[in-house]
């Protein structure tokens, strides 16, 4: 049974940070490109950011490139999302996701596993 569980959100002040972690069970996790996905309230779910399977392809959405860096760690089954310099407009439930590809897709339905979420609440 796959698993992702995602760590690591909470409430922070606009110009704070927080690292966001995404556990995988069940799967070969170094077969998959993993994305984090946000959805705020009474908006879709969106793509922030995906990282290839060896880890040397990254891709942001516009709003958060240079302040989201995104990692993975291969032995530890584990991908991670640094936000820095976080504002309001950044609240929203953050998702992980696996798609098993070669190449980081943006759109959610490429996807076929996801985490529950953990909320990032940033504070004006």
């Amino acid at each position: 049974q796959v698993q992702l569980v995602e760590s690591g959100g909470g409430l922070v002040q606009a110009g704070g940070s927080l690292k966001l972690s995404c556990a995988a069970s069940g799967l070969t996790f170094s077969r998959y490109a993993m994305a984090w996905f946000r959805q705020a309230p009474g908006h879709t779910r969106e793509f922030v950011s995906g990282i290839s399977w060896s880890g040397g392809s990254t891709h942001y959405t516009d709003s958060v490139k240079g302040r989201f860096t995104v990692s993975r760690d291969n032995a530890k089954n584990t991908a991670y999302l640094q936000m820095n310099s976080l504002k309001p407009e950044d609240t929203a439930v953050y998702y992980c996701a696996a798609d098993r590809s070669f190449s980081i897709a943006t759109v959610r339905e490429e996807y076929d596993y996801w985490g529950q979420g953990t909320q990032v609440t940033v504070s004006s």
